[in-house]
């Protein structure tokens, strides 16, 4: 117990100096116009990571005599249009999506069924012994039934996305098909717009601008979403998502 009553306190005071500290630095810059970060290299940046990517096998570039021009070189009258691994693909998603479906159904059944017991091995005789009121062996037993079922369903769906993402070839598969991936990120203010586009391509629906339109990817994994304080609390709480996972009713 005591324990736990220190974690507490412990995290208490942590939060209090952060809220200080941040608390003092909104009251100095009153009336003051947010500053730019300095400009500095990035490889000294805390947060720094060096980036490892496929990239194609490098090929030696051999000059000839009395020539402007490397062997090999990709400019000119070259295609400049992704082709090998790490080259660069913009891929642009339009996405209009409509969808409307209108079901609608209905069910009636009734039954009826009589039942009559003539004989019995005699015990027919008995049933006054055991019934109060007068019994008719050939009417005994009546037996009906009824139901009813109506189900209406409607789904109006419509959406609309426009975004442009560079995607990256990653693989080249023997048919010649090009694997593409691609991830964006912004971020505003505390929260953190992603954007993930994957798939296999053909290197003929590249245009000669190098983009290459969303509907022409094959096995496409288009993901747009985000993460921060908007999106939680867009989503329900943990107790929430499990009680409706558990909660039968």
């Amino acid at each position: 117990m005591r324990s736990i009553v220190k974690l507490f306190a412990i995290g208490t005071v942590f939060l209090g100096v952060t809220a200080c500290g941040n608390t003092m630095d909104r009251l100095n810059n009153i009336n003051k116009e947010p500053s730019f970060s300095p400009i500095a290299n990035p490889k000294l940046q805390a947060d720094y990571k060096q980036v490892s990517l496929p990239m194609p096998e490098s090929r030696p570039y051999a000059t000839a005599p009395n020539s402007l021009w490397n062997v090999g070189r990709k400019s000119f009258f070259k295609d400049q249009r992704a082709a090998e691994v790490g080259d660069i693909v913009t891929v642009l998603i339009d996405v209009k999506d409509k969808a409307e479906l209108d079901n609608k159904t209905e069910r009636s059944r009734s039954a009826a069924e009589d039942m009559n017991m003539p004989g019995l091995f005699g015990l027919e005789t008995q049933l006054t012994k055991v019934l109060p009121d007068a019994v008719t062996p050939d009417n005994l037993a009546t037996v009906g039934s009824s139901s009813d079922h109506s189900g209406e369903g409607k789904i109006d769906r419509e959406e609309k996305i426009e975004l442009k993402v560079a995607a990256m070839i990653i693989q080249t598969l023997p048919n010649g098909n090009l694997v593409i991936n691609g991830r964006q990120e912004m971020r505003v203010n505390y929260e953190v717009r992603e954007l993930q586009v994957a798939g296999v391509i053909r290197p003929e629906d590249i245009t000669t601008e190098n983009t290459i339109s969303y509907d022409k990817i094959a096995e496409a994994r288009i993901a747009y979403g985000g993460r921060g304080t908007i999106s939680d609390v867009q989503q329900p709480r943990y107790g929430d998502q499990v009680l409706d996972i558990l909660l039968p009713f």
